[in-house]
């Protein structure tokens, strides 16, 4: 028996922007879509939220990718400039932005995941995946300005997908 505990992982990367900048990528629909997602949309109240307009504590979402089908719903439960915490696909994230030696690091962490088998392949793994390319995919974008994402559907089984 393993006593590695599935349920949590942190992802960090070190960016060359500004905290704002990099903070900021996660807080409004428009930014979303810049670098991760191919359709996001923020609702306040059940209302639909402005493109640009930044996320609030117990705003929901629903979120698309590209070259995949799948949608996320969740809710923002924590938010001001030091942190944003979401629910996301039953687990928790939370991203901040920090300095160490000089250089902002974007740190990731999910946690409360099941810890069952399906959650550790599903949550887990493909969480770790995903999120280790899309925060790669930020840092390129705000570094160098490509977009690494794969936008054709027809192309499948691609890690930029």
């Amino acid at each position: 028996m393993s006593n590695y505990d599935w349920s949590t992982f942190t992802k960090r990367i070190n960016i060359n922007a500004e905290k704002e900048v990099i903070f900021n990528s996660f807080t409004s629909q428009s930014s979303l879509e810049n670098w991760f997602l191919s359709n996001a949309q923020f609702f306040s109240k059940m209302e639909p939220k402005d493109r640009s307009e930044k996320v609030e504590r117990g705003d929901t979402y629903c979120w698309m990718w590209y070259g995949s089908d799948d949608v996320a719903e969740g809710e923002i439960l924590e938010y001001d400039s030091s942190h944003l915490i979401f629910t996301f696909l039953g687990d928790i994230v939370t991203i901040k932005v920090k300095v160490e030696d000089g250089e902002n690091i974007l740190e990731l962490i999910q946690s409360d995941i099941e810890t069952d088998e399906q959650s550790k392949i599903s949550s887990y793994v493909g969480c770790t995946r995903g999120w280790t390319f899309y925060m790669a995919n930020l840092k390129s974008i705000l570094e160098g300005g490509i977009d690494l994402r794969n936008k054709n559907s027809n192309l499948q089984n691609v890690i930029n997908t």
